[in-house]
């Protein structure tokens, strides 16, 4: 019986241990009035509770962060002293970062960065510039020269919007073999060949999406079957067939984010970020000027996308949103309230709770990346 007594004991401290979750290392790109740089904190998965957030490292408007896959280094789009281009980082035992590298691009700041799983190479994508750069990526993970390659065209649906290319995000296909830039001034995602032993990007084809939708971000679904293109312009998701061995996308279904009642009463809306939860179930966009972020319930079988929830942020203009590294929380930047806000994930229905408190203050964050 003691004995017994002595197993329960352990066994019982130890599902307590299990059941601590460690502090998650969050870092923040920042962009606007009042932001020096990289920001970070950390984020307790087990309350939804934040430190404070402090100065990571310093420099001109990091909007948009990706770490390597090694888990060691981050890069930045960001101002730079010869113009606009990429920063690297070296992760510090204690989250701090240690600059390593930078490279200029010629054709302007980047919306986006993705970093390939390979490590061999990164992309950005620059709105202004209307082009898709290729910055190469040695064994220690510093950055080479880039290769631009331009977009041409524009749908021209939307006035002054989609008269020209504006390549808004990079990203890859499941295998890693393609690369899909939406372009939200062509009403098209384009979709690159990848080349490793370059490494290079060659145009393949391109996913059309709905006239004056206005392609932003994108998101595969887990089994790469579908993908999920948020239309800013129109505040709607596209789902996409993915033919993995062909490198093609056809359009299946759209999704309107929020009612045409809703966008009405706002002087300004636009869609901004979308995420996938883990099993594919759900969906999440985020709505500017609305202050909100949309649920969907995803048909597992077909893509199809139906709304559920419209969650308010607790917060002004949410441009980025992101899962910590549980998948059991929701973050929300506010890049007007200069706030970072924590919503608890129902696994059962994919629905949204904020916990008071769970909030944190960060200077015009634009930017949720979680070192996992």
């Amino acid at each position: 019986m003691k004995t017994n007594a002595v197993l329960l004991s352990v066994f019982a401290i130890f599902a307590v241990s299990l059941s601590r979750a460690e502090p998650e290392s969050v870092y923040f790109g920042t962009g606007g009035k009042g932001a020096k740089g990289i920001y970070s904190a950390t984020f307790n998965a087990e309350n939804g509770k934040f430190t404070p957030s402090k100065l990571a490292a310093e420099i001109k408007s990091p909007g948009f962060l990706a770490i390597h896959p090694d888990g060691d280094k981050l890069y930045a789009v960001a101002g730079l002293e010869g113009g606009s281009g990429v920063a690297g980082y070296k992760i510090q035992a204690d989250g701090s970062l240690e600059k390593c590298c930078e490279m200029v691009n010629p054709d302007g700041g980047g919306a986006h960065i993705a970093i390939h799983p390979s490590g061999k190479f990164l992309l950005t994508a620059q709105y202004g510039g209307g082009s898709t750069a290729l910055f190469p990526l040695d064994a220690n993970g510093k950055l080479g020269e880039p290769t631009v390659t331009e977009h041409e065209g524009g749908s021209g649906v939307v006035d002054k919007r989609q008269d020209s290319p504006h390549p808004h995000y990079c990203g890859f296909s499941p295998d890693g073999k393609f690369a899909l830039v939406p372009d939200l001034g062509l009403d098209q995602f384009v979709i690159y060949k990848i080349d490793l032993d370059k490494p290079a990007i060659t145009k393949h084809g391109v996913g059309q999406s709905i006239a004056g939708g206005g392609p932003r971000h994108m998101k595969f679904s887990p089994d790469g079957k579908f993908i999920y293109l948020l239309n800013e312009l129109s505040l709607s998701v596209t789902t996409f067939a993915w033919d993995a061995e062909a490198g093609t996308a056809t359009a299946l279904t759209t999704t309107q984010a929020i009612s045409d009642e809703t966008k009405a009463a706002e002087t300004f809306n636009s869609s901004a970020e979308i995420l996938v939860s883990p099993d594919g179930k759900f969906v999440y966009s985020s709505n500017r000027g609305h202050d909100s972020v949309s649920v969907y319930q995803a048909d597992l079988a077909t893509g199809k996308l139906e709304v559920v929830q419209v969650q308010p942020i607790r917060g002004a203009f949410p441009r980025n949103i992101n899962f910590d590294l549980t998948s059991t929380w929701l973050l929300a930047a506010g890049a007007d309230s200069h706030t970072v806000a924590a919503h608890k994930i129902d696994p059962e229905t994919g629905k949204l709770t904020y916990h008071r408190g769970a909030v944190i203050q960060v200077p015009a964050p634009i930017c949720i990346l979680f070192k996992k």
